[in-house]
């Protein structure tokens, strides 16, 4: 009997799989794979042995910059892929898209599939450590990833122009799927709840998607008199460099600007308690998953014109564009939408239409077994 292909799944954190490929993996395993996750485990280990997926714990720190703990990871990730021998890798974010395609020249690993999930820390941020770094990882991407049969997915045409200009990847080599997939059946509109506007951020939350440019918002609209509640939903990311001490949220908390809602598992009755959803980030993003769900909920987003949010929000469409770091240009969005509530209902509805017709999971999911098809032959 023919043995079943496998296809392993290198991502950085086990939460990170369950939201964003976890439905992908079950796609993959029905479509007649055999599927391995390697990631960093802490609370969501069982949640993906519970599906049939075998996992592999591999301690990796997203963030860190150190040489000799890259090369550990490197070593053990090897290993990892001379035992598990899997038909497809498929790495997920920059970091296991760096390692994952290194290791996989030195394991013989038939496909790589690297999924890059926006440009993140390493590309958007203006830190030296960041800036020494990226040179020597865009030289070693030049070499890894126009290596044959290696396909790279983009979730937004600006991040793929840019790898083809630098000459980082040739153009046959990159594949535009835009967004990682919402659930439009869990992901549904309600009715807006009655009270005071509920203007919601929900991120990690981190200086670079915008956190700091919210509360200074929030804290010129409560000056003018704008009744609102202003909350952000998430929780605090220690692993990043940028994340936001708790020390401060108890100060904004005390200041009374803001609630803080901290992490929540039930992000359909988050968006539905709310009546705005911005998120002004200056992060590499793809498409970021949450102005998708708060679109499929059919709520009014506020974004930055940023690459990645310019996917899934249409100006004066089904939201807002701001300009990145902007306090006043977000509060003056926020309140514009506040002031209309008929303007906020238009905008719900045609983000509802648009996360239905171009990111819905099974718009996703059909676009990426399409690269995993050769395989099963």
């Amino acid at each position: 009997m023919e043995k079943s292909p496998t296809i392993l799944y290198f991502v950085t954190e086990d939460w990170y799989f369950c939201s964003h490929r976890l439905p992908l993996a079950l796609a993959a395993q029905k479509a007649g794979f055999r599927v391995t996750v390697v990631t960093r485990v802490q609370n969501h280990g069982e949640t993906i042995t519970s599906h049939g997926l075998k996992l592999v714990p591999l301690q990796l720190v997203r963030h860190s910059l150190n040489p000799l703990r890259g090369l550990l990871l490197f070593v053990r990730f090897i290993k990892i892929l001379r035992r598990e021998c899997p038909d497809i890798l498929h790495n997920v974010s920059l970091k296991p898209v760096f390692y994952g395609s290194l290791a996989a020249l030195f394991s013989r690993t038939p496909r790589v599939i690297n999924a890059l999930t926006g440009l993140g820390y390493l590309f958007s941020s203006r830190n030296w450590k960041a800036r020494l770094v990226r040179p020597f990882i865009e030289f070693i991407f030049r070499r890894l990833l126009n290596r044959p049969n290696t396909k790279i997915i983009f979730q937004n045409p600006e991040d793929c122009e840019l790898f083809i200009q630098r000459k980082l990847i040739e153009e046959d080599r990159a594949v535009l799927i835009r967004g990682s997939g919402v659930d439009m059946h869990l992901f549904t509109p309600a009715p807006e709840a009655e009270g005071p506007p509920v203007v919601l951020l929900a991120s990690r939350m981190l200086w670079d998607k915008g956190v700091g440019v919210f509360v200074e918002a929030a804290r010129r609209l409560a000056g003018e008199g704008v009744s609102a509640r202003f909350v952000l939903a998430g929780g605090c990311d220690s692993g990043s460099p940028t994340a936001i001490p708790p020390a401060v949220f108890e100060k904004w908390k005390t200041e009374g600007v803001i609630e803080w809602w901290q992490h929540r598992e039930n992000m359909t009755e988050v968006f539905n308690a709310s009546h705005i959803v911005c998120l002004p980030t200056t992060y590499g993003e793809g498409v970021p998953k949450v102005l998708i769900e708060a679109a499929a909920c059919g709520r009014a987003i506020i974004a930055t014109d940023v690459p990645g949010c310019r996917e899934i929000v249409l100006d004066r469409q089904n939201g807002i564009l701001i300009p990145p770091g902007n306090h006043k240009a977000l509060a003056d969005a926020i309140r514009t939408l506040i002031d209309d509530p008929g303007l906020r209902q238009k905008m719900g509805e045609a983000g509802r239409r648009i996360a239905l017709s171009e990111f819905s999971s099974e718009h996703v999911i059909a676009q990426t077994l399409a690269l995993y098809r050769p395989c099963l032959h």
